[in-house]
């Protein structure tokens, strides 16, 4: 990828340095507000706001690119399972109006109740926190 591109987040513009996969129709970077190391959200590369506006072949790219990149972080992290997510409009928690799935690979015992993860994503998506430096190799 060029350094010069960038890609739309919403109202945010990512450099393509922050990409660590494009395909035809999604990107993938690591989220800069981690709930857990290996953290990654995938988008549509047209900026959509609803899940329900994506086109067909927007939804098999998204969902396929979410697939491909689960595995290589599910083993990369040693995790034993994954939480994989979409907030879909602002009172599912979306704060940025932006179609993304949220890819956090999970261990046992990471949080007291499994479920506490989504407050955890819904507060990190409304503070600031340090940038994830972990870098995933897609191939």
């Amino acid at each position: 990828m060029s350094t010069m591109a960038t890609f739309r987040f919403g109202q945010h513009i990512i450099k393509s340095s922050a990409v660590f996969l494009k395909t035809e129709l999604s990107f993938a970077l690591v989220n800069r507000k981690p709930v857990v190391p290996g953290h990654v959200l995938v988008c549509p590369l047209r900026v959509v706001e609803r899940f329900r506006d994506l086109r067909p072949d927007e939804v098999a790219d998204l969902f396929m690119t979410t697939q491909r990149i689960a595995d290589v972080i599910e083993k990369h992290f040693q995790a034993s399972s994954l939480t994989i997510a979409i907030q879909d409009g602002p009172e599912a928690g979306q704060t940025v109006k932006h179609v993304h799935v949220h890819v956090l690979p999970r261990k046992a015992g990471d949080f007291d109740k499994n479920d506490s993860i989504y407050d955890e994503v819904r507060f990190k998506s409304r503070t600031s926190s340090s940038s994830c430096t972990t870098c995933c190799h897609i191939h």
